[in-house]
């Protein structure tokens, strides 16, 4: 699977804002196919930041992927530059 395949958009909702703001934590819609590495791998090259852990839940909308970057990065501030707020 292409690197570029596996991010398919990034998801704002209300739970993802509070996520976002307290845990430290970016939500995705992602390829039913990919992996947690093949995910993890992505986020840190496209976002240039280091992934701490990541949950990944089937929903009616696809695969989703909670993301927790490592402390040192924020993610409001990635999430400002990808355009979710």
């Amino acid at each position: 699977m292409k690197m570029e395949d596996v991010i398919i958009s990034p998801t704002a909702t209300e739970k993802t804002m509070i996520q976002s703001q307290t845990e430290n934590k970016l939500t995705f819609i992602v390829s039913r196919k990919a992996t947690k590495k093949q995910i993890k791998e992505d986020v840190e090259k496209q976002f240039n930041v280091k992934v701490e852990k990541i949950n990944v839940l089937y929903t009616k909308r696809g695969k989703k992927a909670v993301i927790k970057l490592a402390p040192e990065f924020n993610a409001e501030e990635i999430g400002e530059r990808i355009g979710i707020y």
